[in-house]
């Protein structure tokens, strides 16, 4: 069971002790903290998970409502459901703190049944909310990558481009775009079979992903087709990057019925700004072109843009 932690703000330091006491006999959370103001609270929560928080309305300092105010306004804290316990029982001050971002209100003094259940029914509220969240984030990044290699996929690349070719014009900086075309990968599937040709693209892909900074983008074009998004990246980066992923592809040493195979690919590069590159698209088709001009040369190399004249 994934550990639980529960915040208790109560300026009653009685109070809070007798808070924490019902619930642990319920056994609601595996660890219990307290604070005795609103400040306190917020120190707590900037420092530690917290996955509940029982507030107090009046307090020192910094009040249950100061204090909703200021976790809402980070974003990191706004998804944690917050229990406001007051003295006051008049609708305005519970329509207030619900309007402001609370989750429940309980009025003291509290019956403690209720306070565990309402206690629990927000913890549960949480873990779905958290569980949903993780499943949908699952869902987009399942979206955004290729099943077989693990790189991101075309659709999500072309999102990714237009982006960094906005960005790079409005900041004045570069930005690089690469292909890669595995030579001869026909002749490889048609010798080794298709089910050999995935574990070549897999342990190119690989191999490709190893030899991109940590913010270049890896992304599977399609079939034996790899390209990378290279932010910040001018001609002579994108010549090292190209050159570096030509000579580690090359270096692939395969076992097994593989262990025969010696891979190449050729690699073709443009660059933004450049003259004739006005668009992305211009981009893809600048990269595109270069790695025609290098399959004309013979593959197993690199090519850039031409000269601007």
């Amino acid at each position: 069971m994934a550990e639980i932690n529960i915040l208790v703000i109560e300026d009653s330091k009685t109070l809070r002790k007798e808070i924490i006491q019902i619930l642990q006999s319920h056994a609601v959370a595996s660890h219990y903290h307290e604070a005795g103001d609103g400040l306190e609270g917020l120190k707590i929560l900037l420092a530690i998970k917290i996955d509940l928080v029982l507030c107090d309305v009046e307090m020192p300092l910094l009040d249950g409502f100061r204090f909703l105010a200021m976790v809402h306004s980070r974003e990191g804290l706004r998804d944690i459901p917050i229990l406001l316990l007051t003295g006051k029982d008049d609708i305005s001050s519970k329509v207030r703190g619900l309007e402001e971002g609370a989750s429940d209100y309980i009025t003291k003094p509290f019956d403690a049944s209720e306070l565990v259940a309402r206690a629990k029914l927000h913890l549960k509220l949480k873990r779905l909310q958290d569980e949903l969240r993780r499943a949908n984030e699952i869902l987009l990044e399942i979206s955004h990558t290729d099943h077989l290699t693990g790189l991101y996929n075309r659709r999500y690349m072309m999102d990714i481009l237009e982006r960094e070719f906005l960005r790079t014009a409005r900041t004045g900086s570069s930005l690089s775009f690469l292909i890669i075309d595995l030579d001869y990968f026909k002749e490889i599937n048609d010798r080794y079979g298709h089910q050999e040709g995935d574990a070549v693209l897999g342990r190119a892909a690989a191999v490709f992903r190893e030899q991109l900074r940590s913010y270049d983008i890896p992304v599977r074009f399609g079939g034996d087709e790899f390209v990378a998004v290279l932010p910040e990246a001018a001609l002579s980066d994108a010549q090292a990057v190209a050159e570096r992923i030509r000579k580690s592809l090359s270096d692939i040493v395969f076992s097994e019925s593989l262990e025969k195979l010696k891979l190449t690919a050729s690699l073709g590069f443009a660059v933004y700004p450049w003259k004739g590159v006005e668009t992305m698209e211009d981009l893809i088709r600048e990269a595109d072109n270069a790695l025609y001009r290098g399959k004309a040369k013979g593959r197993n190399c690199v090519n850039g843009p031409l000269d601007p004249a």
